[in-house]
C-alpha cells in the first residue's frame, strides 16, 4: 500500500492558538508593564503622603490664617482681612529688630561654627587612636536636647555666680551681665549654637573629606605640596558642594532658633527676648505673637515671612556656589 511521506522542507501550518492562553500572556504583559511603571511611584508615596498631611496642609493653611484676623480664643471665629497682618508685621519696628537678631546671631554662630568643623574634620581625616571615640565625643553635644544645653548655659552665663563671670573676677576683668547686653546675650546664645551643632558638621565634613581619593593627595605631595597647601589646594575644591550644603542647613537653624534665646533668662524675659529685645528672634517674636498675645494671624504671617526669607537666603547661596562653580572651570 502506497503511503506518502512529507518532505523535509514542506509547510507544516502552526498549531490554532488557545484564545484563553492569548488573552492570559496579555493580560500578564501589560499587569507587568504598570507594575514597572507604577512601582517606584507607590515606594515613593508614603513620603509624600506623610509630607502633605505633615507639611503641605499645614503650610497652606498657615496662609489662609495669615490673611484672617484670628484670636485664639475664637479658633471658629475668622474674619477676612487680606494683606492687613503681613503690613501691620512690616510697620513693626520689633518685627526688624528681631530680623536683625536673628541674622547677626546666625552669622555669629554659623561662620565660626563650620570653620571650627572644618578644621576638626581635618584633625580627624588623619589617622588617630581611638578615632571612634573622639568621633563620639564630638557627636555628643549634637545628642544633647536643646533644653538641657541652654539651662547649663544660662547657668554659665549667669549675672549673679555665674561660671564665666566668677572666671573673669578670678583673673581680674570684672563681670558682666551677658543677657542684658545687646552684644553680650547675642554672643552667649551663639556660642550654646556653636556648642551644640559643630560636631554635627564635623562629621559631614569628615564622611566627604573620606570620599575624596587619594590620588589627589598623593599627587600634590609628588609636586611638593605641604599639608596645608593639599588643604587648600585640594581638600576645599572637593568639598564646596559640601560646604553649601552645611552654609544652607545652619541658615536654616538660625531662622529657627528658639529654645536658647528662650530659655537664656527663661520667664517673661525670654519670652519677649529681653528686655529691650536684644535677643529676640523670629521665633521668639512669632511666639509672642502667636501664644503670649494670641493674635494668630499675624503670627502666621511672620511664619511665612521666615519662610520669604529663607527662599532668599537659598537662592543667594544657590547663586554665590554657581558663581564659584564657574570660576573654579
Amino acid at each position: 500500500m502506497a503511503t506518502s511521506t512529507p518532505t523535509r522542507d514542506a509547510y507544516n501550518p502552526p498549531p490554532p492558538k488557545n484564545p484563553v492562553s492569548t488573552r492570559r500572556q496579555t493580560w500578564r504583559s501589560r499587569l507587568w508593564r504598570f507594575d514597572d511603571k507604577a512601582s517606584p511611584y507607590a515606594y515613593i508615596a508614603p513620603f509624600f503622603l506623610v509630607f502633605g498631611a505633615f507639611g503641605l496642609y499645614p503650610l497652606i493653611y498657615t496662609g489662609w490664617i495669615a490673611l484672617h484676623r484670628v484670636e485664639m480664643t475664637g479658633l471658629d471665629q475668622m474674619e477676612w482681612v487680606g494683606w492687613e497682618n503681613f503690613d501691620k508685621i512690616l510697620h513693626d519696628s520689633e518685627f526688624w529688630t528681631a530680623v536683625s537678631n536673628t541674622f547677626l546671631i546666625g552669622v555669629m554662630s554659623t561662620v565660626p561654627q563650620l570653620l571650627v568643623a572644618l578644621g576638626l574634620a581635618h584633625l580627624l581625616n588623619y589617622k588617630l587612636r581611638a578615632s571612634t571615640f573622639w568621633r563620639t565625643v564630638i557627636l555628643t553635644p549634637y545628642a544633647t536636647s536643646v533644653a538641657s544645653a541652654a539651662l547649663v548655659f544660662a547657668l554659665v552665663f549667669r549675672a549673679d555666680g555665674g561660671l564665666l563671670n566668677w572666671a573673669l573676677e578670678f583673673v581680674g576683668l570684672g563681670d558682666t551681665n551677658w543677657a542684658n547686653g545687646h552684644w553680650t546675650s547675642k554672643i552667649a546664645i551663639s556660642v550654646i549654637v556653636i556648642w551644640r551643632w559643630t560636631g554635627y558638621n564635623t562629621l559631614i565634613y569628615l564622611a566627604a573629606m573620606q570620599a575624596v581619593p587619594s590620588d589627589l593627595y598623593e599627587a600634590a605631595s609628588l609636586d611638593g605640596a605641604s599639608r596645608w597647601q593639599q588643604f587648600l589646594k585640594v581638600t576645599i575644591p572637593s568639598l564646596r558642594p559640601t560646604i553649601l550644603f552645611t552654609i544652607v542647613i545652619s541658615t536654616i537653624g538660625s531662622m529657627q532658633l528658639f529654645g536658647e534665646p528662650l530659655l537664656l533668662e527663661g520667664g517673661t524675659l525670654g519670652a519677649i527676648g529681653g528686655n529691650e529685645n536684644q535677643y529676640e528672634t523670629l521665633s521668639i517674636y512669632l511666639y509672642n505673637y502667636g501664644w503670649n498675645l494670641g493674635h494668630l494671624g499675624p503670627a502666621a504671617a511672620v511664619a511665612w515671612a521666615m519662610l520669604a526669607l529663607l527662599l532668599i537666603i537659598a537662592a543667594v547661596n544657590w547663586l554665590i556656589g554657581r558663581f564659584v562653580r564657574k570660576s573654579a572651570v
